[in-house]
């Protein structure tokens, strides 16, 4: 899984309306008293921000996915905890404004959820989610952390003098017990890139069927997967034809392993090309293990006369239980995230005209070998006046 050399999380455009496929909502904004209506685009709708925080520094398909790194035993579980025992991860998710006000937002201004409420945070990291939740009012929170930054939680919480409300425990959500049988909320930022790398949703999972009550709360409850289309010729030369000449030397048998590596970057909004279209909306109170694989087919309709390079995927994550919708989207159109976007670079260069459509599926399912890599199968085709084709693609993130 690769990254843009040089980029970074600051984005100029914000508040931009987006085209897409799917139910019509607007969340409320992190610092809007008014009240939402029905009748805006979810991707019209961004995080605003409060100023003074700104700157603060269904069953697996049957896919056979090509294996591109046979005889590597190495699986990115093996350092998965290990990286979250790192400060940087924290610090770059923390001052991810997006991400944190609007967990912030959603626990403040919703305190009729928690108060008097048994909480989980799964994955707690620094803790940050659980001393928002005892600020709310909850009778008690369990932060459940495997890495070594669960010792660094404890100590915050009693930094911060919220250890007769909040306990630590340090472990894995499938191996530890909790003090009591049955939790009446469950919270947690479980979202990877291409929001399902890193398989953080099934323990999610595992822990609501094990101990949420029956008329509990998860949050988020709701996640919805988009793919678009843009131009990027200028990048894709740079990442993928780079390899037909170095220094003088052909090393383009490395283009097919660079082409399967989907790229995580921030995608200027003036780059796409076509509408976007819904690919799943996963309901996390409700789903099944199993449902985080999945085949969806899309169509993409060619906005401009252009060329499109690369198909980009991003999410929407959604707070359905609050008194008003509220959530956010990592889409281009949407301010910067640390999620960014994911990039899948084509094989071909299709040049398009305005109206003509790009048809196809996607199917998606976590690595046999490896749960936590996510393995990804597009079929394409277009019938256009200026290009036919249609292929078959594999990517892998890992």
């Amino acid at each position: 899984m690769g990254r843009r050399k040089g980029s970074n999380t600051a984005q100029t455009s914000t508040n931009s309306s987006n085209q897409f496929e799917g139910t019509k909502i607007r969340f409320q904004d992190a610092d809007d008293d008014g009240v939402a209506t029905d009748n805006s685009n979810l991707d019209e709708s961004i995080l605003a921000v409060d100023k003074a925080t700104e700157d603060v520094s269904m069953g697996e398909p049957d896919v056979s996915f090509v294996d591109s790194d046979a005889g590597d035993d190495k699986t990115s579980a093996d350092y998965y905890f290990d990286s979250y025992s790192h400060f940087g991860i924290h610090e770059e998710m923390l001052k991810d404004v997006v991400r944190t006000k609007t967990y912030q937002n959603v626990i403040y201004q919703n305190k009729f959820l928690f108060q008097n409420k048994v909480v989980l945070d799964v994955g707690a990291g620094t803790g940050i989610l659980s001393l928002f939740c005892a600020k709310a009012g909850a009778a008690h929170v369990y932060a459940v952390e495997c890495s070594h930054m669960a010792d660094m939680a404890k100590q915050i919480v009693e930094t911060n003098g919220l250890s007769d409300v909040i306990t630590v425990l340090k472990g894995k959500i499938e191996e530890i017990e909790l003090p009591v049988a049955k939790v009446d909320i469950i919270i947690s930022e479980w979202m990877g890139y291409f929001l399902l790398f890193e398989n953080m949703l099934n323990t999610v999972l595992y822990a609501r069927d094990k101990w949420l009550v029956n008329d509990g709360v998860v949050l988020p409850d709701k996640a919805s997967l988009y793919l678009t289309a843009i131009e990027d010729a200028e990048y894709k030369d740079d990442k993928i034809e780079f390899w037909n000449n170095v220094y003088g030397f052909d090393m383009s048998c490395i283009k097919k392993q660079a082409m399967m590596e989907p790229l995580v970057d921030t995608v200027d909004q003036n780059q796409i090309v076509t509408n976007s279209h819904l690919l799943k909306t996963m309901d996390i109170s409700k789903m099944a293990p199993g449902d985080a694989s999945f085949t969806a087919s899309f169509k993409l309709v060619a906005q401009r006369d252009d060329y499109i390079h690369a198909f980009v995927a991003y999410f929407d994550v959604s707070f359905t239980k609050c008194h008003k919708l509220m959530g956010f989207s990592t889409g281009p159109k949407s301010r910067a995230t640390h999620w960014k976007q994911t990039v899948l670079y084509l094989e071909d260069v299709l040049t398009v005209c305005e109206g003509e459509a790009i048809v196809g599926s996607m199917t998606v399912a976590p690595n046999k070998k490896n749960p936590r890599d996510v393995d990804i199968m597009v079929k394409y085709s277009l019938s256009g006046r200026r290009c036919v084709v249609s292929r078959v693609q594999f990517y892998k993130m890992r």
